[in-house]
């Protein structure tokens, strides 16, 4: 069964307080870093080099992925989706929706990086059409714990 939203749209600055428990709690796997996955400073931040994007289902805000326009090509990362909502469809529509962002502003490739770490999700964005592109340095923003070494996957795909 695919995820239907009610509504997605682009967060605006006052969406933040209510955007960083989903996107801390998804993030709450990432047990190899410290700290939460973001704050309203970084939510902020990103906010000034592109978007977010919301997706809100029956119960309320469901998912949030960050979406930026790099000439061309498109971006999108820190995809969140709330753990008890997780395995419904909803990280596959709102990438969909980043991808159809992205192809309305003139990109016609669309890139994410994935942390090494994270096993699994290569093998989901493969099922979307994404292919490992390269590798990059990890640059945590905060820090990794002791022992751990990590790296980023690219991934691309043409829109």
């Amino acid at each position: 069964m695919a995820a239907e939203f009610s509504l997605v749209r682009i967060a605006a600055p006052n969406d933040r307080a209510g955007m960083l428990p989903l996107i801390n709690a998804a993030f709450g796997i990432e047990g190899f870093l410290e700290g939460p996955r973001t704050d309203e400073a970084g939510l902020a931040e990103r906010m000034h080099t592109g978007i977010f994007l919301l997706g809100y289902g029956a119960g309320g805000l469901v998912a949030s992925v960050y979406v930026e326009i790099r000439g061309p090509r498109g971006y999108f990362g820190m995809l969140a989706v709330d753990p008890a909502q997780q395995g419904k469809g909803y990280g596959r529509a709102m990438v969909r929706a980043a991808e159809d962002h992205c192809r309305k502003n003139g990109c016609t490739a669309m890139d994410l990086t994935v942390l090494s770490l994270r096993r699994e999700l290569p093998p989901f964005y493969r099922k979307l059409g994404y292919v490992e592109t390269g590798t990059e340095e990890f640059r945590p923003s905060r820090p990794l714990r002791e022992g751990i070494e990590c790296h980023c996957i690219v991934m691309s795909k043409g829109l």
